[in-house]
């Protein structure tokens, strides 16, 4: 279905939907933010919801539920085993996917996993288009490593590249022929890689490096949790599937894939996660590691009533006036803040409007974390809760010097049918703001630094009182405002 026209150009997004439950929001005063960010190690996971304003911390479980899928949560068949509504999951992963065997997980990174249990040992390789945290970790923990086959223009912040996802299928073919295909357990594809501004991978990409798998007999895992946005992507920047059904291109992406794993706190607005193939030795290998680690093979760890959500936010995601929301008021942000000078990563992505923090605070050094001091001077500016993507999401060297990433982003996810249009603009006030003034922002240092995955519980402290002039500034340029 096409997009509604306006007859103005400086037309606004269009909410696809109308409220009808709200939940109450306050915003602290500013002195008030820079003590809650303190309190929380100048790191935005550990923030307390109530310190904060609007949450775009992610859009992982908390992207609004429909009628439809509430409704069919009160059916939900209660078993322990066989239940009913698994049943239903399963049949409509097979009508989307067309993918016969499905393992159902607690979430995304349960898939993970499982799949690296199942597939990676030591000396492994797994080549994707960009890596993801929690899927690193993974492969890492199980003795495998990541190479990335991104092309060069993927790390370019400001680009009219529309699919800066895709992966290189001749670094591809030349890496199959450098360590063999026996080293490589599986191809990892990212739907809206997370890492460098939620870029998509285009349709013809994803045939072509399947064609490479296939000659090497080398599975092709695709991580479909950001699919709804890639879906929308190929339909508007793919010129051979302008005219093609949501349906017709997610079938297209199955049958281009081996396994296909997905978070469902992203796709399908729910929460959960699953492993589906048309393998059975994938499945077999796979199917005694769910009851060990997630529940039984009809629920895995999730709730039936979360099951029956997801059947139907997976029929949903098929329509294109759902998942036009995300990307089209994360370009609408994305706009706004170029117009006021505020570097951001081009062209928009899914997920989130994400900022170009190694422009935006280029003073800091690396070594004191541009992306999270941002991240946390985002929060002093206007309550609103972003994520680090930069240095801080790498892990250290095995000599414990610094990984520094290749890019430092700040990503402020919309979660979808959440906000209101004001409520960005308000989002845009803050951030063009702080730009103006972000010569007050520092560095942070660690004070507590977890080995793996340290951005989630990792505290740090501010390298000088930056915070406090921060918050004196905004005092005398905006009153008695919050």
């Amino acid at each position: 279905m096409s997009q509604i026209k306006f007859y103005y150009q400086d037309a606004v997004p269009l909410e696809m939907h109308k409220v009808r439950i709200v939940q109450k929001l306050r915003l602290k005063p500013v002195e008030e933010r820079v003590r809650a960010i303190a309190e929380a190690g100048n790191n935005t996971f550990l923030l307390k919801n109530e310190d904060v304003f609007l949450d775009m911390l992610t859009d992982s479980g908390v992207n609004a539920m429909s009628d439809q899928q509430l409704s069919a949560m009160m059916v939900a068949d209660d078993s322990y085993a066989g239940s009913t509504t698994f049943t239903k999951l399963e049949q409509k992963i097979e009508e989307i996917f067309g993918k016969k065997y499905f393992l159902p997980t607690h979430q995304g990174r349960a898939c993970e996993n499982i799949l690296a249990r199942a597939y990676v040992k030591p000396g492994d390789v797994l080549p994707m288009n960009y890596h993801f945290t929690t899927v690193k970790a993974h492969i890492g923990l199980n003795g495998g490593t990541v190479e990335e086959l991104y092309y060069p223009e993927a790390l370019a912040t400001t680009s009219d590249n529309p699919f800066k996802g895709n992966m290189d299928p001749e670094r591809l073919r030349g890496l199959i022929a450098q360590i063999g295909a026996a080293q490589i357990p599986f191809v990892r594809m990212e739907a809206g890689t997370n890492l460098i501004g939620g870029q998509p991978f285009s349709l013809a990409n994803l045939k072509a490096v399947y064609a490479v798998c296939q000659a090497a007999n080398i599975p092709l895992v695709l991580d479909a949790s950001l699919l709804a946005d890639n879906l929308y992507f190929i339909k508007v920047r793919e010129d051979a599937y302008r005219d093609a059904s949501i349906r017709t291109i997610a079938r297209e992406m199955a049958d281009h894939s081996d396994i296909i794993y997905f978070s469902a706190r992203k796709l399908g607005h729910a929460r959960g996660g699953g492993i589906c193939t048309n393998s059975q030795d994938a499945y077999m290998r796979m199917r005694e590691l769910v009851p060990v680690y997630e529940g039984f093979l009809t629920y895995g760890g999730m709730s039936v009533r979360e099951i029956e959500a997801i059947a139907v936010g997976l029929d949903e995601t098929m329509d294109f006036n759902m998942i036009n929301q995300g990307p089209s008021f994360i370009a609408y942000m994305a706009d706004e803040l170029q117009k006021r000078g505020v570097p951001i990563v081009t062209p928009p992505g899914g997920l989130g409007c994400h900022i170009n923090a190694m422009e935006f605070v280029s003073h800091i050094p690396q070594q004191e974390y541009p992306a999270g001091a941002l991240a946390a001077a985002i929060y002093i500016a206007g309550g609103l809760r972003g994520m680090e993507r930069g240095t801080l999401s790498e892990e250290r060297l095995p000599d414990g010097g610094e990984h520094f990433s290749n890019m430092e982003l700040v990503r402020l996810a919309l979660p979808r049918r959440v906000f209101t249009l004001s409520q960005i603009k308000y989002a845009v006030d803050r951030l063009s703001w702080l730009h103006e003034n972000r010569h007050l922002i520092g560095g942070l240092k660690f004070v507590e630094e977890p080995k793996v995955l340290r951005f989630f519980l990792g505290r740090l402290a501010p390298v000088s009182d930056w915070q406090q002039k921060l918050a004196i500034q905004f005092r005398a340029d905006f009153g008695d405002s919050l």
